[in-house]
């Protein structure tokens, strides 16, 4: 896909991007470095109006306890509502700090407590530990609601990337289990499906930016412990593979144009819609995967980002 797609605000950050192709044939360690290498073009600066807390949580049972990061404005509202936050990574790497920009700016500007999940990543973890960490902390978010100040009813999860996805597969294992119930699931150009990394999509130049259809196989290899795209995933690990999206919380799905992730992205809304889930959908046009992260100051970023926050505004009745 010709550069001249790309929005010409997005252009420049692909000059210093590290390459996520052959993955497969690098060690850990160097496939960390290549993720934190690109963490380091994210800009940030912390805000006067938030305060951020570390704070350790029980994690699943037999498992370490989980580490979390707490975000909440200085001046707080009664009852807030409330953000479990899961951060990206391809499962593999990645910590909640890299969502420290994101993470502050909404609690300012939504008033709300955020609890980003530092979960166990793979391949030393595979599935299902990073999920249960989340589900964990959700149990946990719930257990201490007076001493977080949040409205039980108004908790909503939100991730990008495999944050995403491990917010949609969050969203489908409490309403399996029926011990709390969410408010809203933001999902951030999720990752949703094992199979896209071993089949073609009908454009097959999506993913030639960041994150590549050999990255995101790799990824997927390292969390599931087997090949993408087998017979027996289950879907609290890829969530497209859940058969019954009924009973899931509103949702607001957001993707660029050029992401690899595009198409499983708009079948899990058309889904979630015919399931009938209330749910808003925003292609963002000549944007890369973690478009907005890169390029946060971007008219088209910026609209992403008030699309969503309109979006749980709308929703949870702010």
């Amino acid at each position: 896909m010709p550069k001249n797609v790309v929005n010409p605000e997005f252009l420049p950050i692909l000059e210093k991007m590290p390459s996520f192709d052959g993955l497969s044939g690098r060690s850990l360690p160097e496939v960390r470095e290549i993720f934190m290498t690109s963490v380091r073009l994210i800009e940030g600066r912390p805000l006067p109006d938030v305060e951020t807390q570390e704070e350790y949580v029980p994690g699943p049972a037999g498992a370490p306890d989980v580490r979390v990061l707490i975000y909440r404005p200085r001046v707080r509202r009664p009852n807030a509502p409330a953000i479990v936050y899961i951060h990206g990574g391809g499962l593999v790497s990645g910590h909640p700090e890299v969502d420290d920009p994101k993470c502050q700016v909404l609690a300012s500007k939504m008033g709300f407590v955020i609890v980003s999940v530092d979960y166990r990543l793979a391949p030393e973890v595979k599935y299902p530990g990073a999920i249960e960490d989340c589900y964990a902390v959700l149990k946990w978010v719930h257990d201490n609601a007076a001493g977080l100040g949040i409205n039980r009813d108004k908790v909503a999860v939100a991730g990008e990337s495999a944050g995403g996805g491990l917010s949609a597969a969050l969203a489908l294992m409490a309403r399996d289990r029926k011990e709390y119930k969410l408010a809203y699931q933001l999902l951030i150009y999720p990752m949703l499906d094992d199979r896209t990394a071993t089949k073609v999509d009908p454009a097959p130049d999506f993913g030639e930016y960041v994150w590549t259809r050999s990255a995101n196989k790799y990824a997927w290899e390292a969390y599931l412990g087997a090949k993408a795209g087998g017979d027996d995933t289950p879907a609290y690990a890829s969530a497209a593979r859940a058969k019954d999206l009924s009973g899931l919380p509103p949702t607001f799905i957001g993707v660029g144009s050029m992401d690899l992730f595009l198409c499983e992205d708009l079948e899990y809304a058309r889904r979630l819609m015919a399931a009938g889930i209330p749910t808003e959908v925003m292609v963002v046009p000549g944007a890369y995967h973690v478009f907005d992260m890169f390029v946060p100051d971007a008219e088209l970023s910026r609209r992403f980002m008030d699309a969503y926050c309109a979006g749980l505004k709308r929703t949870l009745g702010l």
